[in-house]
């Protein structure tokens, strides 16, 4: 199709063996069409032999498509020429549903006019680009933001011809050394990148607002997983939804962000698609909500996100903490001798604290954490055994005092469940959480205030709780130089040894709960 501006844009189609016209599916992503996001999504043959038109569009500047790619700036009004062409083609009815993840996910909710897609299905993807896309609270995702800024240089170099750019981003990626060099080399091989806006605090909306209220109120499949770092940017799309009036379908599932395929989601689609695009039955409106429990496998189905209570688990440092995995605790109730106390913890940039798995990993999911627990640059604090088994659903927050004596300090914190194991602790890491401070702030002993990645976990009664602080997160999080200034803009021999004083008063960490008579769900 040729756009007002006169750029091409390319796309690939499949169609049924029937007669036309059918109901379409459309994809638009960067990457390249025929890959169709085929790593999870069933390849869109599958889909065609179902009954519909299946268009899969290289974006502006991708692919084949003419033009200069932009991340997001263009795809509201390139999205809307793309529905109003589609519609009007001689093999569609005029019905059209989008389907797609993480790029492909959020150009189905931007739209430049009223006139959206019949429905949509945005698996993994958020609208907010500060705090969706590239940041837990303050703290830059460093690997992740790194590694998907150096994969679309790469297309970028690649398009160009430019095979000598595109060797040094594989290069650096296959060895890792893009995790020193990777800011660098950036801006070498694609200075107009996002990632170099990003960091450097310059952000574009790409959301229409006309659009995306349309968009929020048409019927909306959502797809997350419990450890995809993406995860708060569908939940905020589930609830921006429902306040906009619609009634949105979200399934949350044990799943990193490239690897959920399986078949069973592609059958998810397929129903959600024939219900509102050929008029097939509707599926069952209490299953609105289904969300995986990690720890005994099942899964909660429900009308909406389960009601939780809060509870309270207190810290008592003794000095200690990071000196012996056993000496801090984490106690239910709050009594004068039980918690308080204090803290201080060192991080040598020389030797960083690093972190692995949970959702901002390259190789997400589930770890044992039980050597990063055994370093003296790690506090940690352990309930005694649960007196009773624990079903966490929702966001894990931690509550305490803290100041740096330089001008910048992170924390990095995890929540695992411990278990002994032929005379062994295992450290099950279950939820991450990281936060940043950069500046005067940092120096001041106040409150601060950690969110982690939100979970649905049964932990079974005998288990015991353990809450994890390190100053660093290395590679997930970029190391805080603690001069006031983000790690990206600070070259490695820069970096000070960061040291942060904790007061334990009052310090809590605030689980929230699942009651089991709300639902809970025992089938597989």
């Amino acid at each position: 199709m040729v756009l007002p501006d006169g750029v091409a844009l390319e796309a690939s189609f499949w169609r049924p063996r029937q007669r036309g016209p059918w109901p379409a599916l459309l994809m638009r992503q960067p990457y390249g069409r025929a890959l169709a996001s085929t790593m999870v999504y069933a390849h869109p043959a599958w889909y065609a032999a179902h009954g519909y038109l299946v268009v899969v569009q290289d974006v502006r500047g991708c692919g084949d498509s003419g033009g200069s790619f932009r991340l997001f700036a263009n795809e509201a009004r390139d999205g809307s020429c793309t529905l109003a062409w589609l519609r009007a083609q001689p093999d569609c009815n005029g019905r059209v549903g989008c389907y797609g993840f993480s790029y492909q996910g959020l150009t189905q909710l931007l739209w430049d006019g009223a006139d959206v897609p019949d429905c949509t299905a945005p698996a993994m993807a958020g609208l907010s680009l500060q705090h969706h896309w590239c940041r837990d609270g303050q703290a830059d995702w460093w690997v992740l933001g790194l590694a998907w800024a150096l994969q679309l240089a790469a297309a970028a170099c690649r398009r160009r011809g430019d095979g000598g750019a595109y060797g040094q981003i594989r290069k650096a990626l296959h060895s890792r050394d893009f995790l020193e060099e990777g800011w660098g080399l950036l801006q070498q091989v694609d200075p107009e990148n996002h990632l170099l806006r990003w960091w450097s605090g310059n952000w574009e909306s790409p959301v229409a607002d006309a659009g995306l209220e349309a968009v929020l109120r048409r019927p909306m499949l959502l797809i997350g997983g419990w450890y995809d770092p993406y995860l708060r940017g569908v939940m905020a799309l589930h609830d921006q939804s429902l306040k906009a009036g619609g009634h949105p379908r979200l399934v949350v599932g044990p799943w990193t962000h490239g690897n959920w395929h399986g078949g069973q989601l592609d059958q998810r689609h397929l129903a959600f698609f024939n219900h509102h695009l050929k008029g097939c039955p509707p599926e069952q409106p209490q299953d609105a909500v289904q969300l995986f429990d990690v720890g005994c496998g099942h899964w909660w189905r429900g009308s909406h996100w389960p009601r939780q209570a809060l509870e309270h688990w207190w810290l008592r440092g003794t000095g200690l903490s990071g000196v012996n995995p056993h000496a801090g605790a984490l106690l239910l109730e709050s009594e004068e001798a039980g918690a308080g106390g204090w803290d201080r913890l060192v991080l040598d940039p020389w030797r960083p604290t690093p972190a692995r798995g949970g959702h901002l990993d390259l190789q997400a999911g589930s770890t044992d954490r039980h050597d990063l627990d055994c370093r003296s640059d790690v506090l940690t604090f352990t309930t005694p055994p649960l007196p009773r088994a624990l079903i966490l659903g929702g966001t894990v927050r931690l509550r305490l005092k803290a100041a740096s004596e330089g001008q910048g300090f992170d924390l990095c914190c995890a929540l695992s469940q411990v278990q002994e194991v032929d005379g062994r602790a295992r450290v099950e890491q279950l939820s991450m959480g990281v936060e940043r401070w950069l500046g005067p702030q940092a120096q001041i002993l106040t409150w601060r205030q950690v969110d982690f990645q939100p979970l649905l976990r049964t932990v079974p009664a005998g288990m015991r709780l353990r809450l994890s602080i390190a100053l660093a997160g290395w590679p997930l999080i970029g190391i805080n130089p603690g001069n006031g200034r983000a790690p990206h803009a600070v070259a490695a021999h820069e970096r000070q040894v960061v040291v942060v004083h904790f007061c334990w008063d009052e310090a809590c960490l605030r689980l929230p709960l699942q009651q089991p008579q709300a639902g809970h769900s025992v089938g597989s």
